[in-house]
């Protein structure tokens, strides 16, 4: 058996993300040190890890975007690596080169590959000169109204992109050159004041398309290998919410077809650990969007199927060593779906919804997993994003994997924020959902959803005991005797 990659990790993140780190670091024998800020001292991630360390306010510039004081407190502690998690520091090249400085692997990709794979535009151009399909479009806007030209010969609708973000920040669908100028200039603002860079470019828009990403791995030795596709349609405002392998709309061969050129893509970017190649399908052919260079929100599913475990094999390779399987090793067995519970309320426009969890009980049984950092108890704070849960299931097929979600959110006690539980229950109820009819219009395309999502708003699951009449009565009739005896005493 290879020696353990580190000795102690620490894990530049907060939540469900830190504490499944954390998991697979104890598996491996590996300590942990975590990180905290004022909103998170009581947090699951903090008591989870062999150490914390208080890391600054509740502010994410104040805390987990501390860059230097994450770094230097890695290097006092005495830990050999960071793992970024996802959001928060985990794309920004300055990580893994001020890692480097300090003498610390970073586990995930080098500055260079992330760079490459940061810029949209660079990344297209990488990806369509090594064979992979791209959708026409445009270079960088500096005349808006070459852009306009370019626009009119690719054909409306056109979307106008962030060159240097993602999360679906700024981007404008345009319908008609009278409104493109209006959508380039809006979208600059919006690139400028999220991501520091106001380079946006102009494509080709694709009709009800499917967003199906591919998850790679790669090690130092020039091993490069994907784990298969997510498929990720199912969105609001350009932010997923559900995932599903496999895709209800690949073939063996198109899986294929898919994974090779995703591969390609991360290979000429000289990448190494695990990535996710972001593709747009629609009426069999597939095109290019984006390479997301961190381990996804999403990745559990792959790891269900695959049976592949993707935070150890990234420590593994950030300590040098060699991917533990080849191509030709990994197969697929069965169905997974992820379902997002944020605390946000469907009903209200899906507002955030930040309150203390009074009660929790999560679903179990068969082919059922709970990712999350946090429980009874647990105070959800408004300062970062409102993932509380993920709850991913696994069946022989996708039937049953549909099967056991809506047994799995029947289960599920949450009760003090709102959460998106009732709204994932609709949508797999949804006939074109079972038919695997999706797109990334599926969520606009369905407004009933929210129809359905209100029906489910009463139903009590039979975890929770502090909803049952028949208990508070018996606690009620419990406290009267203890009174009457107190009294009489």
């Amino acid at each position: 058996m290879k020696r353990k990659p580190f000795n102690k990790v620490l894990v530049a993140n907060r939540g469900e993300i830190a504490v499944r780190v954390m998991r697979a670091c104890r598996e491996l024998g590996i300590e942990t040190a975590a990180i905290f800020s004022d909103a998170d001292a009581n947090a699951i991630h903090r008591r989870y890890a062999d150490e914390s360390h208080h890391i600054g306010a509740a502010p994410p510039t104040e805390s987990y975007l501390q860059l230097e004081k994450i770094v230097k407190l890695a290097a006092d502690v005495g830990a050999e690596a960071i793992h970024p998690g996802y959001g928060f520091l985990s794309e920004r090249p300055e990580f893994p080169e001020a890692c480097a400085a300090a003498g610390i692997a970073y586990v995930g990709p080098p500055a260079d590959a992330m760079r490459a794979m940061g810029s949209k535009l660079e990344a297209k151009r990488l990806a369509g000169e090594n064979g992979v399909p791209v959708t026409p479009g445009s270079e960088a806007i500096e005349d808006v109204k070459l852009a306009a030209q370019t626009a009119r010969d690719i054909g409306f609708p056109v979307i106008v992109k962030p060159s240097g973000g993602g999360g679906g920040i700024g981007m404008k669908v345009v319908e008609r050159d009278a409104d493109l100028i209006a959508a380039i200039e809006s979208c600059k603002n919006a690139a400028g004041a999220a991501f520091g860079d106001p380079t946006v470019y102009v494509e080709k828009y694709v009709h009800n398309p499917r967003h199906i990403e591919f998850q790679i791995i790669a090690d130092d030795k020039g091993n490069v290998v994907h784990l298969g596709e997510r498929e990720c349609s199912i969105q609001r405002r350009h932010q997923k919410i559900m995932e599903e392998t496999p895709s209800p709309a690949l073939t063996a061969e198109k899986r294929a077809e898919m994974g090779q050129a995703a591969v390609r893509a991360v290979r000429a970017a000289g990448y190494i650990n695990a990535g996710t190649v972001e593709f747009i399908f629609s009426e069999g052919q597939f095109y290019f969007l984006e390479v997301n260079a961190r381990l996804q929100v999403e990745h559990p599913i792959t790891e269900e199927v695959t049976g592949i475990d993707l935070v150890k094999e990234q420590l593994r390779v950030a300590a040098g060593q060699a991917l533990s399987f080849t191509q030709s090793d990994v197969s697929w067995t069965g169905h997974a779906i992820e379902m997002r519970i944020n605390a946000e309320d469907p009903v209200r426009k899906f507002m955030p919804n930040p309150k203390r969890i009074t009660r929790w009980v999560q679903p179990a049984g068969p082919g059922v997993r709970v990712d999350s950092g946090f429980g009874p108890g647990s105070e959800v704070p408004p300062n970062y994003d409102s993932l509380v849960a993920k709850l991913i299931v696994h069946g022989a097929d996708r039937a049953e994997a549909i099967a056991r979600g809506k047994r799995a959110l029947r289960e599920f006690v949450l009760v003090g924020p709102a959460t998106t539980i009732p709204y994932h229950q609709a949508i797999l109820e949804s006939p074109d959902f079972l038919a695997g009819k999706l797109s990334t219009r599926f969520i606009d395309d369905h407004p009933d959803l929210l129809i359905r999502a209100k029906e489910h708003l009463g139903e009590v699951s039979p975890f929770d005991y502090g909803a049952d009449p028949r208990h508070i009565a018996a606690a009620a009739a419990a406290v009267a005797a203890l009174t009457a005896s107190t009294q009489g005493a």
